[in-house]
């Protein structure tokens, strides 16, 4: 197993931990499946009202799909299988508030949680980026997901500068993309707290205002993503030229901002 949960009865928190440290909490297809599972499991457990997400270890919250990963596709251009599109919780029809405690890395795939995440707590710790162009893949379930989050312009300096640059817990705190950075190591503290403080409220209220919000933006998304197969297909390098680039990538070969 790759995910844990953790439910507390008292609070009603539940806290979702992706939980492979070794990969820095990168999703393979198990562990896909495992937060589908996890979702679907939470919308009929009413002793949760609120829910927390967040990674294991220090190094990364997560940094998108594993690229060991293999990811079976149809034979047929006009049909293409995105393996993370369907990871999230509002993907899963969880209309429950979700809380992101992000430390260390937050990247690429990483951000089809972080996008359907109802708010994002960080240790001063947490970096964002989007490594896509640098591997001659396209940005765009992403890019989209992010552009809904932050001013079009660092959504765009993020998804276009790659792997060179780093945005810093600061820097995405003063965007709005992170409502709040804590003393370090005490994210998911935080997180836990102020996920404690929602599940206090009555439940239907909450899960309203929840798709209330989500319905604010869901149509831009629904045009966005219809867009993003073929844009995918146009513009991804072959795998081979993908994977001679990721293994050029120099350690430390980025600025944070």
């Amino acid at each position: 197993m790759s995910l844990r949960v953790a439910t507390d009865k008292d609070t009603g928190v539940a806290v979702v931990i992706l939980d492979r440290p070794d990969r820095l909490n990168a999703i393979d297809l198990a562990l896909r499946d495992e937060l589908v599972g996890a979702w679907r499991e939470l919308r009929f457990d009413d002793t949760v009202r609120a829910v927390v997400l967040t990674g294991a270890g220090e190094r990364a919250f997560c940094t998108g799909l594993d690229r060991a990963a293999v990811v079976p596709q149809p034979g047929s251009p006009y049909m293409m299988d995105d393996p993370l599109l369907r990871a999230g919780p509002k993907a899963n029809d969880l209309w429950k508030p979700v809380v992101a405690a992000v430390q260390g890395m937050a990247c690429g795939g990483a951000f089809y949680l972080l996008g359907e995440a109802d708010f994002l707590v960080a240790d001063p710790s947490a970096t964002f980026f989007d490594p896509h162009t640098s591997y001659g893949m396209v940005s765009a379930y992403e890019s989209m997901l992010m552009a809904l989050r932050m001013p079009y312009g660092e959504a765009a300096r993020m998804a276009l500068m790659g792997s060179a640059e780093r945005m810093s817990a600061r820097r995405a705190h003063e965007i709005g993309l992170v409502s709040e950075v804590t003393e370090p190591g005490g994210a998911l503290a935080a997180a836990v707290d102020r996920a404690a403080v929602i599940a206090g409220y009555p439940a239907a209220g909450v899960q309203g205002t929840v798709r209330a919000l989500w319905a604010a933006k869901e149509a831009a998304l629904a045009h966005a993503f219809a867009q993003a197969p073929h844009l995918i297909t146009l513009g991804n390098s072959p795998a081979d030229r993908q994977a001679e680039l990721f293994a050029a990538r120099r350690a430390g070969g980025y600025r944070v901002r």
